[in-house]
């Protein structure tokens, strides 16, 4: 719904007239194009306010008069301007300032289209990581399964820590130590309350079973501990965000 507009008060005018003078000629001469345009990515992106963007151009197509509120963009283009007052003295709205503040309206809308357009490539990305992570991790299963358990662990490990470092990313936590560990990362997050206390030792328990084996000086990891670490890895790459 359009909310009226007070196009006598000199405060309200004085920004929208600004634009108007600033667009003078170049509006006639591209807005077609641009609205086409316009158009097409807030019904991609943000379909909900699609019919709103169109009536601020349209309007309703259920007006009986010609007024500040149902004046339209496509009125001015076409050369219809605001009738004058009852006293003869002048138009009886700013025409102007009314189709200004419509397309300052669509401008604003076209903004959160754009938000929406970073929101849904941050979807995509982690979209795509995780197919290469379940990748990966088949590749940890078979390698288990043959009993290459060290290599096994240590894939696992490695998808752990860039799956830690893609949440860091996303909650813009800065990690300043040189050479982190898998450690590190779980830490930091805690720290940030991105994990509780439950998780963060999940994490911990997963980061020594990737050190075992990754480390040749230790035990020999068993089957057991590779799939909990592979599983485990599995499970936060579609949980922790």
């Amino acid at each position: 719904m359009l909310v009226d507009l007070s196009l006598r008060d000199a405060a309200v005018e004085q920004e929208p007239l600004a634009l108007a003078e600033r667009v003078k000629g170049a509006f006639e001469r591209n807005y077609q194009r641009w609205y086409t345009e316009a158009r097409a990515v807030v019904e991609q992106l943000l379909t909900a306010r699609a019919d709103e963007f169109s009536q601020l151009y349209l309007g309703d197509g259920k007006r009986k008069t010609i007024d500040a509120v149902t004046y339209t963009i496509q009125d001015w283009l076409t050369g219809r301007r605001a009738p004058a007052d009852s006293a003869g003295n002048g138009k009886s709205f700013n025409d102007r300032v009314v189709v200004s503040l419509r397309m300052k309206t669509q401008l604003e809308i076209l903004r959160s289209a754009e938000a929406r357009f970073d929101s849904s490539l941050f979807d995509i990305r982690q979209l795509v990581q995780a197919e290469l992570f379940d990748s990966e991790l088949d590749a940890c299963r078979e390698l288990s399964s043959r009993g290459f358990l060290r290599a096994a662990g240590s894939i696992a490990g490695v998808v752990l820590e860039r799956h830690l470092l893609r949440v860091l990313a996303n909650h813009s936590i800065v990690v300043r130590k040189k050479e982190p560990t898998l450690n590190d990362f779980n830490d930091r997050l805690k720290k940030a309350d991105v994990l509780d206390v439950p998780a963060w030792r999940q994490i911990q328990r997963l980061a020594d079973i990737r050190n075992l084996c990754s480390h040749s000086k230790h035990r020999e990891p068993r089957k057991k501990e590779v799939d909990e670490l592979i599983e485990g890895v599995d499970k936060l790459t579609r949980t922790l965000f």
